[in-house]
């Protein structure tokens, strides 16, 4: 069981990484300065991600990136 939580817990990762890195992809082509804010800040990053992120799948895009991270950490607790 531990090894599924643990297989689950990294999709789940995975899967808010990438969709981290679309976001911070989209910062640094906003301005440089709001790419490595973004990069050193998660902060301004989801303040990046609700006010000045436009993309045809903003929602999932942001709930993927928070999501995934947060159920990620779940399973990932669960697998110990």
């Amino acid at each position: 069981m531990k090894a599924i939580f643990m297989l689950l817990g990294l999709v789940a990762s995975l899967g808010g990484l990438v969709c981290w890195v679309i976001l911070l992809i989209d910062a640094f082509k906003s301005a440089v300065w709001k790419g490595f804010v973004g990069l050193l800040c998660g902060l301004y990053l989801l303040y990046f991600a609700f006010t000045e992120f436009d993309h045809e799948k903003k929602w999932l895009i942001i709930g993927g990136c928070f999501g995934g991270a947060i159920i990620g950490s779940i399973f990932q607790m669960l697998a110990r």
